[in-house]
């Protein structure tokens, strides 16, 4: 019978090595895994975090396995290149850090045993990902385990899979289970046993046959029904000899019908079922990518706290214990691989097995709904010939090996909506910062808006959208200023958009949680990009987590806003409610400001400000508590100072009534006298429509409005891609300029 003994404890792990021991070194450190050699120099910015080869080695006594005829080596994530030797012998080699992969160490096993296992993250042009906006963690970060089997047993060899597959189809109020397998050194006699049980345990289908493929009948199936009923079962297949089992092999599946509707969204079972979810990441503060199972599953229940009903897995392969999480929690799950931000044409053969290793892994999964082929891998432009038969190439694949699940694709901003590349998959998705990167937040609506007219047949949704916020904070919150405040204004606006817009199949905020991107440097604490919902360390949730669970959740709610702003400036203070609850109540120090009810869950108060305050906001039985404090000026811990930046936006002298460098430049171009001074000095820092912008896509008229949503300054301080460099004398004597420039003049 299968046996799987775990590999994790007490690894010999060293990045100096330059070759492969003959014996196991004592002078290097000792590990357990999960590991990654980037967990602390991958989240503290500089983009200098060690991408190179290191060594893990470790001895194992064949006595410590049980005895039988087969023995697999099996890592389930080593990022991103890895060799395997056992004893000396050089045993296989893998491209891809996020899949599981097995090595046959049948032959090779003795006795007394060296493994030791080379695992890469250098830059290399073969395999993805290189070019994206987080950190590469190398090391054994997930488990390594020996698979022992019978000579006999069901398939190891085929791109990490079970050698199970499992295709349900509904019929009215039944099922069909299809169920193949694949069998290893299969000899005569042998016979499988298929056996599906329900939720409880108990037997509803058997058959014991000498066939690899069968359909089994589920009478009055229990649907998979998401969130609200993420029903479960389990198909057992045993391989038989004489009357004894030799190999077994099990998994769950649910049965549940779904398609995108181009008008509706996605609908599951027949019922019209929203998508409205978060992207995630799997890595957190202190750990890189080494995640343990309760990581795991305290991500899940921030998730399902919130109320989403879809994640999307960015941006490559997650754990399996995470899948199995979704199809528990009834997640509707976006699954893709890394093939991200920079086409390479020498990898072509990587996205094709990472892609084979995605479907083949993850099959089985109720949970996940479309496969995902690329994520921003335009960024240079999307007419690249070979870029576009990649994607053909691997849309075609997906198509072929799974025919239950269509196949979906994250766009870039800048590419063009009439983009052959961009109809290439089934359904489609786009990353639109409007109101953060540029351009406006009421710009995302009317985007969408206008797509679905031009291609009301194409679903289109949102894979990404959000902005940054750190423990900064303001009273008047503005683009750009990395505030708890405008990220909280900024999803309160998004949610009435995109969740007003029937017809779009899924939404998913970037991201759910703070993730680490070492080569960032910006908003105060560098290594890291703060879109979270929650903080890295998952210990706090930001303003805008409880906007989501205020339209989202069932769970009843109430929160107060702003607990980490106390102290303020002004007499009167805007403070604001989230709930679920159709009624709000706030009491500063006891007293009422009044009842509010509020359609779009969000309450807004007008609070005197004087003295100490302490707040409760009630609603119903429900009661959240915060305070604010008055002071006389502002206090600057609340304020972002930009370590590398030649001035902050408070340095700057803004006259009442008067443009500044804070101002929008989409604002200041609609005067005559802004656009003359555009004309000048400022016009070296705008492309012009025609231009070629991002790498390789032209400025056209969306991008011409997204530029307009930028402060001067802001602006300012991105354009160096574009060779632009103003000093800050430079920028003082264009605020000057602007200063002598009213508002609201034509």
């Amino acid at each position: 019978m299968r046996h799987i003994y775990n590999l994790n404890s007490k690894w010999a792990f060293t990045k100096q090595a330059t070759e492969v021991p003959a014996q196991l070194p004592m002078n290097w450190d000792w590990v357990n895994l999960p590991h990654s050699w980037n967990a602390i120099d991958g989240q503290d910015g500089g983009n200098d975090y060690y991408r190179g080869t290191c060594y893990y080695a470790k001895t194992l006594d064949k006595m410590d396995l049980p005895q039988t005829d087969c023995y697999y080596l099996e890592l389930r994530g080593a990022n991103s290149s890895a060799d395997v030797y056992l004893n000396g012998t050089h045993l296989a080699h893998h491209d891809g850090g996020y899949s599981i992969w097995r090595v046959d160490i049948t032959e090779t096993l003795k006795r007394d045993n060296l493994f030791v296992i080379t695992v890469d993250n250098a830059a290399n042009d073969k395999v993805y990902p290189q070019v994206a906006d987080f950190t590469f963690y190398g090391g054994l970060y997930r488990d390594v385990n020996i698979i022992c089997v019978n000579e006999s047993h069901f398939d190891l060899d085929h791109f990490g899979g079970t050698g199970l597959k499992i295709t349900p189809e509904v019929c009215g109020k039944d099922a069909r289970v299809g169920i193949e397998t694949w069998i290893t050194n299969s000899k005569m006699g042998q016979k499988l046993r298929y056996t599906i049980f329900d939720a409880c345990g108990l037997e509803v289908a058997r058959v014991e046959t000498g066939g690899t493929k069968v359909v089994l009948d589920i009478a009055n199936v229990h649907l998979w029904h998401g969130r609200k009923a993420p029903y479960l079962y389990t198909a057992r297949i045993e391989l038989v000899v004489n009357g004894e089992v030799i190999d077994c092999v099990s998994s769950r599946f649910g049965c549940r019908t779904f398609k995108i509707d181009p008008e509706n969204g996605f609908i599951l079972n027949g019922e019209e079922y929203p998508l409205r979810g978060v992207s995630r990441h799997q890595d957190r503060w202190g750990f890189g990518n080494a995640l343990l199972p309760e990581h795991h599953k305290e991500d899940m229940d921030l998730i399902c706290e919130a109320g989403f009903t879809t994640i999307r897995l960015a941006h490559y392969q997650h754990d399996q214990y995470f899948y199995d999480l979704c199809d528990e929690r009834g997640m509707i799950v976006w699954a893709e691989i890394p093939y991200i931000s920079q086409h390479m044409p020498t990898a072509r053969e990587n996205t094709i097995s990472q892609m084979k290793e995605l479907i083949i892994q993850n099959y089985n999964h109720p949970s996940i709904v479309v496969w995902g082929l690329s994520n921003e891998v335009s960024m240079k432009g999307d007419k690249d010939p070979d870029l576009i038969e990649n994607h053909h190439i691997l849309n075609d694949l997906c198509h072929e090996m799974d025919k239950t699940r269509p196949t979906s694709m994250a766009v870039v901003s800048p590419c063009p909506i009439d983009s052959p590349y961009v109809h290439i998959p089934d359904v489609v998705s786009y990353n639109h910062y409007f109101g953060w990167y540029g351009g406006d937040t009421s710009m995302n609506g009317p985007w969408f808006d206008n797509f679905h007219a031009k291609y009301p047949n194409t679903p289109i949704g949102c894979s990404e959208y959000g902005c940054e916020a750190l423990n900064w904070h303001t009273s008047k919150p503005v683009q750009g200023d990395y505030t708890e405040e405008y990220q909280a204004l900024y999803h309160e606006e998004l949610i009435r958009q995109l969740f007003s817009r029937k017809f779009m199949w899924a939404t998913h905020v970037w991201n759910m949680f703070d993730f680490g991107a070492d080569a960032r440097s910006e908003g105060g604490e560098n290594g890291q990009n703060h879109k979270g919902l929650v903080t890295f360390d998952r210990k706090y949730k930001k303003d805008s987590f409880y906007a989501y669970k205020a339209w989202l959740s069932d769970e009843p709610f109430v929160h107060l806003c702003g607990k980490r702003y106390i102290n303020r400036v002004e007499d009167v203070t805007k403070v604001t409610v989230y709930s679920n609850q159709p009624v709000v109540e706030l009491f500063a120090n006891g007293v009422s400001l009044g009842r509010k009810e509020a359609a779009d869950h969000f309450f807004y108060f007008d609070v005197p400000n004087a003295g100490e305050t302490t707040l409760t906001a009630v609603a119903g039985k429900l009661k959240d508590e915060g305070r604010i404090n008055k002071v006389e000026v502002f206090d600057e811990s609340y304020r972002l100072k930009e370590k590398n930046a030649i001035l902050n936006w408070f340095d700057i002298t803004m006259p009442e009534g008067y443009f500044s460098l804070n101002d929008k430049i989409g604002d200041i171009m609609k005067t005559v006298r802004g656009k003359l001074l555009f004309m000048g000095m400022i016009a070296k820092m705008l492309p012009k429509k025609g231009d070629k912008i991002a790498g390789g896509f032209e400025m056209n008229d969306t991008m011409m409005d997204m530029l307009g949503g930028f402060t001067v300054l802001r602006l300012s301080g991105m354009i160096g891609i574009m060779g632009v460099t103003l000093t800050k004398e430079d920028l003082l004597d264009l605020n000057a300029k602007l200063n002598k420039i009213k508002k609201g003049r034509l």
